[in-house]
């Protein structure tokens, strides 16, 4: 018998008992995990942290606060204060006394920050949206991706992610720094973007 007919006489064999059972059992466990929707902010925390998204993070009270949380994560990585800020007019009021500010990136950029329209608390996933004031391309340079997220903007599962308003020309969601085991099969980090993930949380 040919590898072929072995193939076709096992399907033949499966009849619709065994495809019910294989139906029935896919129904045990829930479509979603399941999200705590009074404690937002503590489940999409607990999503960054599973060794899948690998993401640090700050909490701040405040948008006063944030060039002082930056400046921490970037002392703690043994980086400059020298940082990509994208054109936000909400970021104008903040003191950035100390840092080296510009808003287009080279390849080798160390820290770019952006602001995150909304964070998914069942997958810690990050939902960024482009225009003049939120350039995409920062965002996939830098070494260390920081990320504002007001705790507000927290929703509880991916479909409670559509946007109201006017949409803008993409989206684009991140999950995670990239990683690849292509290279002599050796987990590397950061393989087609940054290295580093790091979420600021704003409970302002």
């Amino acid at each position: 018998m040919s590898a072929r007919d072995t193939i076709l006489s096992r399907l033949k064999r499966t009849g619709p008992g065994n495809i019910d059972a294989e139906a029935a059992a896919l129904l045990i466990a829930p479509e979603r995990p399941a999200v705590d929707e009074s404690a937002l902010e503590a489940e999409f925390l607990a999503r960054l942290a599973l060794p899948s998204v690998n993401a640090s993070h700050d909490v701040i009270g405040a948008l006063a606060d944030l060039p002082a949380a930056i400046a921490r994560y970037l002392d703690a990585q043994g980086e400059p204060l020298a940082l990509c800020l994208p054109p936000d007019p909400r970021l104008a009021p903040c003191d950035w006394t100390g840092f080296t500010l510009h808003e287009s990136a080279a390849p080798d950029e160390a820290a770019a920050l952006a602001i995150a329209r909304k964070g998914i608390a069942e997958t810690g996933s990050l939902i960024f949206e482009t225009s003049p004031t939120a350039p995409m391309l920062p965002n996939f340079l830098t070494l260390h991706h920081i990320v504002l997220l007001p705790v507000k903007d927290i929703a509880p599962y991916l479909e409670d992610a559509p946007l109201p308003g006017a949409q803008p020309r993409a989206h684009y969601w991140i999950t995670g720094v990239s990683g690849t085991t292509d290279i002599e099969g050796t987990y590397v980090r950061g393989a087609h973007g940054p290295r580093f993930l790091h979420v600021i949380l704003l409970r302002d």
